[in-house]
């Protein structure tokens, strides 16, 4: 993630809200994007173990005691900044079921698609460290509820059942199979990303551009790899 100006994948800039448009923060609001955006920065550079609550206070400009007007722990912190300065990966795929039946499903999976390999490659750094603590992480369990990653699949596969039932999806499918490999290729292209950081083999990332990564993993999902007749 950038530093300054524009977050990457987000094209929002240090000291905007996603639900203020462009107006510039202040006070509490400005404080509390500030707090975000360090912590994102430093999730991402020293890893979410690091990151503690003085050190993110002080790359946020302010002090730990304001940090804790606008927030109860670090744990919800972490989950503003995956909320909030990640792409939303779970707003695209929630919305998909009620727009079942318009426009092409190839178009609306590749956007699906388009969207989750930055949040993935973004979150990353952030999970690394919640993965590595199992207190910490079972305190991030408890304040999502049902909130859980398993909702990307979810949703993505209750609307693949719903243009199953218009006849736009095959009907010999299993919608939650196609919707957690969509994810899992995802997932995977994002971890190869983040992993060799720029400096990946040039077999490693194909095809190499996210839109033609998008393009080819629908294609094989919707038309599948079996040859005719086989």
């Amino acid at each position: 993630m950038t530093t300054e100006g524009k977050r990457e994948g987000t094209g929002e800039g240090v000291g905007e809200d996603r639900n203020a448009g462009h107006r510039p923060l202040t006070g509490g609001a400005l404080t509390r994007a500030r707090v975000l955006d360090a912590a994102a920065r430093l999730i991402g550079t020293v890893g979410l173990v690091r990151a503690t609550t003085k050190e993110i206070a002080r790359e946020a400009g302010c002090s730990e005691a304001a940090l804790y007007k606008h927030f109860r722990d670090k744990e919800e912190i972490f989950v503003r900044v995956l909320r909030e300065r990640a792409p939303r990966l779970a707003d695209a795929v929630a919305e998909l079921p009620a727009r079942a039946g318009e426009g092409a499903v190839r178009e609306h999976l590749e956007a699906v698609v388009e969207v989750a390999v930055p949040f993935y490659r973004q979150s990353f750094p952030m999970a690394g460290g919640l993965l590595a603590s199992p207190e910490l992480l079972a305190a991030h369990r408890r304040k999502l509820d049902d909130a859980g990653p398993h909702q990307v699949s979810s949703h993505l596969a209750d609307y693949l059942r719903a243009e199953q039932r218009l006849g736009r999806v095959a009907a010999g499918i299993d919608p939650d199979a196609a919707a957690v490999l969509l994810v899992g290729a995802c997932f995977h292209r994002a971890f190869l990303e983040v992993f060799y950081a720029g400096e990946a083999p040039a077999e490693a990332l194909r095809p190499a551009g996210l839109a033609e990564f998008a393009d080819a993993t629908v294609r094989a999902l919707l038309d599948g790899v079996g040859a005719p007749g086989a």
